[in-house]
């Protein structure tokens, strides 16, 4: 909810992409006031320009069949719904896109695995969280010196697709589960075109991109990347805009906040307090659609550990984001070399963030509660979030003593292990604005009580009309 874009710490920059949505907050405005706050070059969504392979790979005069909306689809978009949902297109047999990406949840998964199993067997479990694929229609490729849509601040790490950006389109991010041996399990992208050749769908594949399309493999494959991106790109159930703030933005019958909604806006937008809208805020989208409530842009917020993770069973083993190690290109020089993108993520948008079950990266926390509580918590109370090295652990806890972190045990003595899965070598990355401001333990937290109750109030408003918070708001709580 707080970022720092300009790598090494430095002083920080505060960021001003929250201001059109402040002002909604302020003056309950629709509409008009939520436009792009500027900043070009591929940060505001209105000025975003899809890179080539972005574009559907056929013309969308084409016969197609309905999407979710009852619009017509391409030969293209066709083909990447058959493939979305084809079992058959992994080494399992078992597993789809839409094993991973339920169109019932949001295109996100259906359970609370931190991650999910693959594998030819369907028992290797995964390295991260699967996030959703709604709302990625406008991403920009990634770049170390993405503008930022606000126009103000520094240019920083920002776009692309996948936890740390390695893929620049829908089409190469397809690719990288299609051949995960941990995911769908093909062992060759030739492996992937005979299972379409095999398919039931395999005329309509020729039909969309040629009698001569699977002649040569390796454009075979690239084609049926783009099948996958054009179906994700048309198809409206993967950009529904049918929130409650949708219809409270187009200040559309129906779409009035709550007084609590209300001030969770301002909570989600005040610097002072939550300061969501500096990471989760951008301005208007495509056709009139309003903010997709990210902006991009890379953090290093040191999450947890997640002793869930069979991979974490190397203690040697550090998930780091942009510098590694599923990427390689921003590695660094040498083990605990200094490297700016090391602990850097992606801000994921916050639409259908109450849906949710597993969050962050690695999936280490199952409720939306919990997750702003640490963001409240992490540097005034860590040791409910970090383990307590050479502590005594308590019979029983003290009656005040927090429910609500990972730590569910009250120690005495000992030091907390704060940033336990990021290199210490590279905590000086650590974003340190608010709420995450640094801040000496035991000190009082930014955000109330009644702040934290008002901005899951504002963040259930952004879950779209076909879905299901996944912990229902207690009838009333979001009112007065």
């Amino acid at each position: 909810m707080s970022e720092h874009r300009s790598g090494p710490k430095g002083p920080a920059v505060t960021r001003a992409g929250w201001l059109g949505l402040a002002t909604l907050a302020v003056a309950g405005v629709a509409g008009g006031v939520l436009m792009s706050c500027g900043g070009g070059g591929g940060g505001g969504s209105a000025a975003v320009a899809l890179p080539p392979a972005a574009a559907p790979a056929a013309p969308a005069s084409s016969p197609a069949a309905p999407n979710a909306a009852g619009s017509t689809l391409s030969l293209a978009a066709q083909v990447g719904q058959k493939m979305f949902f084809d079992k058959n297109l992994s080494g399992s047999g078992a597993m789809s896109c839409a094993s991973c990406h339920d169109p019932a949840h949001a295109y996100a998964p259906a359970n609370d695995l931190s991650v999910q199993l693959g594998g030819v067997h369907m028992d290797q479990a995964g390295l991260r969280a699967v996030p959703s694929l709604r709302y990625k229609d406008i991403t920009p490729a990634y770049a170390d010196l993405l503008d930022n849509p606000d126009g103000i601040s520094v240019p920083g790490p920002g776009g692309g697709f996948t936890w740390d950006g390695r893929a620049d389109t829908l089409a190469a991010q397809a690719r990288i589960p299609l051949l995960d041996p941990i995911e769908m399990a093909n062992a060759s992208s030739a492996d992937v075109v005979n299972k379409l050749k095999a398919a039931d769908y395999a005329p309509l594949i020729a039909k969309a991109f040629g009698e001569k399309v699977f002649d040569d493999s390796d454009a075979a494959f690239a084609k049926a990347l783009q099948a996958l991106q054009a179906y994700q790109l048309e198809d409206s159930s993967f950009h529904p805009y049918s929130s409650k703030f949708d219809l409270y933005a187009a200040n559309k019958i129906g779409g009035n906040l709550t007084p609590a909604e209300t001030r969770g806006l301002k909570v989600f937008t005040n610097p002072a307090t939550g300061n969501c809208a500096s990471c989760h805020y951008q301005g208007a989208g495509l056709n009139g659609s309003s903010a997709l409530f990210t902006d991009f842009s890379y953090e290093a917020i040191s999450v947890p550990r997640n002793a869930g993770i069979p991979a974490n069973n190397d203690l040697k083993y550090f998930d780091m984001g942009v510098c590694g190690p599923l990427r390689t290109d921003h590695a660094p020089a040498a083990p605990n070399a200094a490297n700016s993108f090391c602990g850097m993520f992606k801000a994921p948008t916050m639409r259908n963030v109450a849906t949710r079950q597993a969050f962050f990266h690695n999936g280490v926390m199952h409720s939306l509660e919990q997750v702003i509580r640490f963001y409240n918590t992490r540097d005034t109370q860590p040791e409910l979030w970090y383990p307590t090295v050479g502590g005594t652990p308590k019979a029983k806890n003290d009656p005040d003593f927090p429910t609500y972190g990972l730590v569910t045990t009250q120690y005495t003595g000992g030091k907390v292990q704060k940033y336990d899965d990021l290199p210490p070598a590279y905590a000086p990355n650590i974003d340190t604005q608010l709420p995450m401001d640094g801040r000496a333990a035991g000190t009082a937290p930014p955000m109330s009580e009644q702040d934290i109750a008002d901005l899951i109030c504002f963040l259930n408003t952004l879950s779209d009309a076909d879905t299901k918070p996944a912990a229902p708001v207690k009838p009333g709580a979001c009112v007065n």
